[in-house]
């Protein structure tokens, strides 16, 4: 099981770019997250995750979607998708990626095909002005 999150702030969400010699998706877009260890709580795991490639704490809001899908090598994943706010400012990437942005809600451009579904889905809860 894996775990991503769409932190939110102040219209934005964070993406990070996977680094060029990553075995899964190499110098792509990506949401913070990762895969949680065995029996690990998808909160925590998320969580920890989190920190790890960011820095950052972050709060859980609310689950926004789960994926099932298939990795190139065969593996089957599920995914959780929650939306969190950022409780610490200072971002300082881990070494799995090579830069990070805040992409706007508003520019599809800047977020991995994969993830547009789920920020169509979070303008239309609007919830984007409730919580930063």
């Amino acid at each position: 099981m894996a775990v991503k999150s769409l932190i939110l702030k102040d219209g934005s969400i964070l993406v990070l770019r996977r680094r060029k010699d990553d075995a899964h998706r190499p110098d792509q877009w990506d949401i913070p997250g990762g895969r949680l260890e065995p029996g690990e709580n998808p909160f925590l795991g998320l969580k920890r995750e989190v920190r790890e490639e960011t820095g950052l704490d972050i709060e859980i809001l609310l689950p926004l979607d789960v994926h099932h899908f298939m990795r190139d090598d065969g593996q089957r994943i599920t995914m959780i998708i929650f939306l969190c706010r950022p409780l610490t400012s200072a971002i300082q990437i881990s070494h799995e990626h090579q830069e990070y942005h805040w992409a706007a809600l508003t520019s599809p451009d800047s977020f991995p095909p994969w993830v547009l579904p789920v920020i169509e889905r979070l303008k239309k809860y609007r919830l984007d002005s409730d919580i930063t």
